[in-house]
This record gives C-alpha cells, sequence and structure tokens, in this order.
C-alpha cells in the first residue's frame, strides 16, 4: 500500500480486508464488496459494489486518483473512473488469478501481476482491449512496482529475486536485485528520490536499492526493532504493509500477526533508515496508509472503531478522534460491517511461502541405522540355521552307524 505516492499495490497472500488512500477518496475492501467515499470533501458517499461471493484480490487507485481498478477471484478486472462520480469504465477477463496490480502514471494502463509468475498490461485508453504479456518469471509473483515516470516495471517473487525491467521492452532485464533470504513480500519505487528501492521480505528484513545497478545500500534486520516485543525465539517477521510519505520521508510498515506499526524516516543521502517509533495496537490492524499530508490510517478488526488516524506532532505520530474524516469513514465502515466480520481473527498465510526445510543427514542416518540392524538380524539368523544343520547332520550319521 502507498500513500503519498504511487498508486498502491495488489495484496497478497490471499484476499482480506484492505484500505487503500488516493487524494480525498478511501477504498476498503473484504471479500467479495468494495467500499469507497470521499472523506475529506463534502460529497456524496460512495455505495457498496457489491460481488457476491467473488473475492476482491488485489485493487489499487491511480496515481492521479481518475481510475480505480481491481481484481477478483473469478479473474475478472473491473475499471472505475472516480470523478466526477464513480462509474464503471470496463470489466474485463484476466488470464490467472492476480497477487498485485498497479496503474502507471500516465493513467494509460494497467499491469497485473498473477500466480503464475507473469505481468500483463492492460489499457485503460482502450478499456475493452485484451491484456498483453509484457513478462514473466519461474515462481510466483508477488508484487509488482513502477518507477514514478513510467519507464521501469519491477516485479518480486517467491525465489528471493526482484527483477528490474525495462517497461517498453520488457524482455530487456536491466538488473536483479540479489541478497534476500527468502520470499519478496513487498517492492516499493520511492517516489520522490525514484533511484531507490525498498523492499521487504520473509526474511525479517527491510532493505534499500540502487536498483537500475541492482545494488544493495543498506539492510535493516527487523528482529533488532521488533525483538523486545515478542516472546519467540524464532520468530519471524514477513511485512505484509508498507506505506510511505514524501513528506519527511516516513515509512511505516505492518508484520504479519504483530500487533505493532513501525515508523522509519529514510535518509536519502546516507542512504538508510531510522527507527523513529512503534505503535502498539489492542486489536489486530488490516492495513495502514499514509495520507499526502503524514496523518496515519489504521485499518484494524474492530467493529466499535475500524479505523485509528495518527497524526505527527513534533516528529512522533500522536492518536487523533475528533477529525471529521475519522468519524465519517468510521461510520460508513460500522455500518457495513458485515463485509469484514469474517475476517476476524483469520490468520494471514505467509507460513505457506516459506520454503520447507529438510534435515537430509538426519534421515539418512536413521536409513543407513535401520539397514544395519536387518543385515545384523540376518547374519544372526544364518547363523543360527547353519548350527541347526550341523547338528541334524551329525545326528544322522551317528544313527547310520
Amino acid at each position: 500500500m502507498e500513500g503519498g505516492g504511487g498508486g498502491g499495490g495488489g495484496r497478497s497472500p490471499g484476499p482480506g480486508p484492505v484500505l487503500a488512500l488516493r487524494g480525498a477518496l478511501m477504498a476498503a475492501s473484504g471479500g467479495g464488496r468494495l467500499l469507497a467515499a470521499r472523506y475529506r470533501e463534502a460529497g456524496q458517499d460512495g455505495n457498496p459494489t457489491d460481488k457476491g461471493s467473488d473475492d476482491i484480490l488485489a485493487f489499487a487507485f491511480s496515481p492521479s486518483g481518475d481510475y480505480f481498478a481491481l481484481t477478483d477471484d473469478s479473474k475478472r478486472l473491473i475499471l472505475f473512473r472516480t470523478k466526477p462520480s464513480w462509474e464503471c469504465v470496463s470489466m474485463r477477463s484476466v488470464k490467472r488469478r492476480c497477487t498485485s496490480l498497479i496503474i502507471t502514471a500516465a493513467d494509460d494502463k494497467i499491469l497485473v501481476a498473477d500466480k503464475s509468475g507473469d505481468v500483463y498490461s492492460y489499457s485503460i485508453t482502450d478499456p475493452q482491449a485484451e491484456g498483453k504479456l509484457e513478462l514473466g518469471h519461474l515462481s510466483l509473483l508477488l508484487d509488482v512496482a513502477l518507477s514514478p515516470d513510467d519507464r521501469y516495471i519491477l516485479t518480486a517473487d517467491r525465489d528471493e529475486k526482484i527483477r528490474v525491467s525495462l517497461a517498453k521492452a520488457p524482455y530487456d532485464i536491466v538488473s536483479y536485485c540479489l541478497g534476500h533470504k527468502e520470499f519478496v513480500s513487498k517492492i516499493l519505487v520511492i517516489p520522490n528520490y525514484p533511484d531507490l528501492l525498498l523492499s521487504a521480505s520473509g526474511d525479517s528484513t527491510l532493505r534499500l536499492w540502487d536498483y537500475k545497478s541492482g545494488e544493495e545500500v543498506y539492510c535493516c534486520h527487523l528482529s533488532s526493532i521488533c525483538g523486545p516485543e515478542t516472546t519467540k525465539p524464532d520468530q519471524k517477521y514477513p511485512v505484509s504493509r508498507i506505506t510511505y510519505c514524501c513528506q519527511g520521508g516516513y515509512v511505516a510498515i505492518l508484520c504479519d500477526c504483530i500487533p505493532t506499526v513501525y515508523v522509519f524516516q529514510l535518509d536519502a543521502i546516507a542512504q538508510q533508515l531510522i527507527y523513529r517509533q512503534q505503535i502498539s495496537l489492542k486489536p489486530k490492524a488490516w492495513d495502514i496508509a499514509f495520507e499526502e499530508t503524514g496523518d496515519l490510517w489504521i485499518f484494524e478488526e474492530d467493529s466499535e472503531a475500524p479505523l485509528q488516524l495518527y497524526r505527527p506532532c513534533d516528529g512522533q505520530w500522536k492518536p487523533v478522534t475528533d477529525d471529521k474524516g475519522l468519524q465519517k469513514m468510521s461510520k460508513y465502515l460500522q455500518d457495513n460491517w458485515t463485509v469484514f466480520e469474517g475476517f476476524v481473527g483469520v490468520e494471514r498465510h505467509y507460513d505457506s511461502l516459506y520454503k520447507a526445510s529438510f534435515d537430509n543427514m538426519a534421515a539418512y542416518l536413521q536409513r543407513k541405522e535401520e539397514r544395519l540392524q536387518q543385515q545384523k538380524k540376518k547374519r544372526q539368523e544364518d547363523l543360527q540355521h547353519g548350527s541347526n544343520g550341523e547338528t541334524k547332520k551329525m545326528k544322522t550319521e551317528e544313527s547310520s552307524l
């Protein structure tokens, strides 16, 4: 999720409640329903769009906020125009189920990444045109991003790789960003520092890259920051959400199954992340998003207070309760809480993305010991049979005499 820059990416793995901001627009999804409304301007709220039982897998606003696209479990790509009012522009079929999508800064294409490792582009200017295959990986794609000038397509997969391709010729691979030890869950090109890429992984690290050269410039081990808040010695910190605010260069992250938001500040000159604050939550958070102004929205699994708003004050984010936009959208979500109640208490599925490890040596030694025991038992049986045979032979010779 990106706020204050970029269009906001898709969600993976699995559908779940998601929050997205763009300008004065807010959208939230749960299962097969989408809620959207203006929260900062006077106007008519968007109505829930019921898609039956077809779970929404990914959605994103365009950088301009003029368009909104989503894909669902029925392999449909639905495009909306948001201004002057919400209007469905097209509904097209996609090849496979989507894991992430993003809209170009030029508002002319939607890039859709799918579970087979392919990225297809769908025209906005020709909203009925079929998708065009742009590039492919040999592994499940988890996220897709664009440089702010639409020149580069960046893709992240389960096999620890980040690939950088030219948008006009995606077969031309510019670089690979290699260094993560597990699946790459989220990637974000920093909007106001467009040569820097931020990535997160199942290896519990945040990394900064000069992505055009593929060089890693900074690595933050989340266990050194999040560790004191957990009791498990082998705790993993897969990042499920990243949101960025250009104003101040702030980064907020949410780790899977950990009820805390961690806030960092980007030092672009030193090319590093500086840890600033953690916001502890009582109910689990589903999603987070920055406004362009620096306000931080937190979407929680709490029917009484589904949204929390934190505002920066002297370098720290503090809770706000008297904001009209907060009150308006909280009531809107409360009135439609049936959309989200089925996800309360449901765990995410990042564990399924970790590669299984096998202790082959232990298994080999066990099988070897079993073979040795079988051979020993067989030799003992053979010796016993041989001894019985000699005894019978001697008795036969004695009787013949």
